[in-house]
């Protein structure tokens, strides 16, 4: 039982704790250990549910339902999670905590669903699809799926998969592009700026020497000033993203960016997914549904052959970033995959290596491979999507990297709230 789903309870029926009487703040709060121990005769409270109170304890003992190593509940009886086998027993439970609880919390009970009671196999039908609160994880989970689904369910997957996408390119596009647009304006400074295009604080701390205290004012004998974008390309970006099974949320993730970044006239974005062997969907990044339906989650990792392509396509290694969203457990050559990384950094090329482009946190990775590329330059760090932006725009501008402290640290890049 998670504490989220305690305080979804609580939110979900508005009880104000704080202004009752103490009776009533003592009445609320067995009520909610209640719902959190889950009703068994050692949970203490002899709080007794009913109304939405029941219904809710309904839909939280289907999954949360404990059993300890005997297979026995706290009272010594049987007791155990779960939904029944059947699709509308399913489809139900999942209209029942959307229901009770906000959105939230109906994904992160869909996900301990999936994980704890094997519901996987369920989502291979259209009226589960449709039941469903979609999200990040939900999508990793369908495109594990999609090779073994049925013609029925996979118009409905694909509507379920756009949905998240649409999602997340409305939260994230519009600073993406204003972020990395200002990067890219910042790398063609020029010295003879038109006036609309002064950096006026950068013109103001070049001239301070030219201050006059009498007039109170600096006299800018040299302007400073951001070039107007050029309609070429200026710059190449390289999204290379390992689709083993645990990197399904960066797998989401970059395909949007990946989309986004496409969409912008003065960046080349290509986009390389790899297992053990190597896709590149660059020509599907109009559509980040396609790409998505075009990766394959799970097998192997091959680092050094997916670097291996990427070096292979890369024309103006001073322009270029290349991005590996990994975590690093190369089944390949490690040698001569860390050979490759340093030949593309001493030739120009920026490297940037994303243990993981998610909200989760600290992800697992290989922790000798991230402190190899460390001792090459590129340090190796988690980073959520909201901070995805300012990572790229100081690729883009090629300056110190907004990574954790320490860099090897794969902590995200905003700081978790507590549990």
């Amino acid at each position: 039982m998670t504490t989220g789903t305690t305080g979804a309870a609580h939110q979900d029926t508005g009880t104000d704790t704080g202004t009752g009487s103490s009776a009533d703040t003592a009445a609320e709060r067995l009520r909610r250990w209640r719902l959190v121990l889950g009703g068994d005769q050692a949970d203490g409270t002899g709080h007794a549910l009913a109304g939405r109170d029941a219904a809710m304890d309904t839909a939280l003992t289907a999954l949360y339902g404990r059993q300890d190593r005997a297979g026995k509940g706290a009272a010594g009886r049987e007791r155990s999670a779960g939904l029944g086998g059947s699709v509308p027993s399913v489809t139900r439970w999942l209209g029942d905590i959307r229901t009770y609880f906000p959105s939230s919390v109906v994904q992160v009970m869909q996900r301990d669903a999936i994980e704890r009671l094997g519901l996987a196999s369920l989502l291979l039908e259209p009226e589960m699809l449709e039941a469903v609160e979609p999200d990040v994880h939900l999508v990793g989970t369908l495109l594990s799926l999609h090779q073994a689904m049925p013609e029925t369910t996979r118009e409905t997957a694909r509507a379920v998969v756009r949905k998240v996408v649409e999602d997340l390119e409305k939260r994230l596009a519009s600073r993406t592009r204003a972020t990395l647009t200002g990067a890219l304006d910042r790398s063609a400074r020029t010295s003879r700026p038109r006036h609309h295009d002064i950096d006026w604080n950068r013109t103001i701390a070049a001239n301070l020497r030219h201050y006059l205290p009498e007039h109170r004012t600096v006299v800018p004998e040299r302007l400073v000033g951001h070039g107007r974008a050029a309609r070429s390309v200026k710059k190449e970006v390289v999204l290379c993203v390992d689709q083993s099974g645990s990197m399904a949320a960066s797998v989401v993730y970059a395909a949007v960016f990946g989309a986004v970044l496409a969409s912008m006239r003065a960046v080349s974005t290509r986009l390389v997914v790899f297992d053990t062997s190597v896709v590149d969907l660059t020509d599907q990044l109009d559509d980040p549904v396609d790409v998505l339906f075009g990766t394959r989650l799970g097998g192997g990792t091959d680092i050094n052959r997916a670097l291996a392509y990427c070096q292979s396509r890369i024309t103006r290694p001073a322009e270029t970033v290349v991005v590996l969203i990994s975590d690093l457990y190369e089944g390949g050559i490690r040698e001569e995959m860390l050979k490759r990384v340093a030949a593309m950094t001493a030739s120009g090329v920026r490297f940037v290596t994303l243990l993981a482009l998610s909200d989760e946190g600290t992800p697992a990775y290989d922790s000798e491979h991230a402190a190899a590329l460390a001792a090459l330059g590129t340090p190796a760090f988690a980073c959520t999507p909201d901070l995805f932006p300012e990572v790229m725009a100081a690729a883009l501008e090629k300056r110190p990297l907004p990574t954790p402290h320490p860099a090897l640290d794969p902590t995200p890049l905003t700081t978790p709230d507590p549990p």
